[in-house]
């Protein structure tokens, strides 16, 4: 997982049929949040492992976490299966620094939250913790809910931009991203990767088929774009 560019990554997989449709769509990886502060995991640990072990390389499960110690990362993390984890709670740089010392095989993505005064803070993080992670994730905060991404809102792009010309690592970009505005945000923000849950959904809450292959489409060609320019 070492060269990481040009991924879509999709999160919020509710079971077996949902991500086989995902991966027929060409969707590189797939995101299981899981253990969530709310109680409310929208799959099984079961039955994400099950899932995770069926996945055929390149594509790969990714856990999407809210947890803060790295025995506890890492111990859930090969209970799965996964070869990746995206830390989305606040989590020291000396857990960053054990996790990464304890488990070189484990490519590890750091969520930078923005918020509407916060770019400094951010581009602080990401000089502090840039040698101990992969991977960085923007995402969008929601002050009516306190919640720190799977918000399907939107945030301002100049931060992401500015995080994606700071970082030494490659960025993924989530927060609010839909087939109608992933391209435009790939043009503008120039990052390694792309991320979409909820604007992929139907009505029923599970991914729609032709939400899901206009954002694989519209990403790929964006992604093609920027490396030609």
């Amino acid at each position: 997982m070492s060269d990481v560019k040009d991924l879509v990554q999709v999160a919020g997989i509710i079971d077996a049929e949902e991500a086989a449709l995902l991966a027929e769509e060409g969707v590189d990886w797939f995101g299981f949040p899981l253990r969530l502060p709310s109680g409310k995991d929208d799959i099984s640990e079961a039955a994400a492992t099950e899932i995770i072990a069926g996945l055929k390389a390149p594509q790969e499960g990714v856990l999407i976490s809210y947890m803060t110690d790295a025995d506890e990362i890492s111990a859930f993390t090969t209970q799965l299966g996964v070869k990746a984890v995206q830390l989305h709670g606040d989590v020291e740089p000396e857990q960053l620094r054990k996790l990464k010392a304890n488990r070189p095989d484990l490519y590890v993505l750091k969520s930078l939250v923005v918020k509407e005064d916060n770019a400094e803070e951010l581009l602080k993080l990401v000089d502090e913790v840039a040698d101990v992670v992969d991977m960085f994730i923007t995402d969008t905060f929601n002050p009516a809910t306190g919640a720190k991404g799977a918000t399907g809102l939107t945030h301002d792009w100049n931060v992401s931009a500015e995080l994606v010309r700071r970082s030494p690592k490659p960025l993924m970009m989530a927060g609010g991203l839909s087939p109608e505005n992933v391209a435009d945000a790939i043009r503008f923000v120039k990052p390694a990767a792309v991320d979409a849950h909820s604007l992929l959904e139907g009505d029923d809450r599970r991914k729609d088929r032709a939400k899901v292959a206009k954002f694989v489409a519209e990403s790929r060609k964006a992604f093609a774009e920027i490396a030609g320019s």
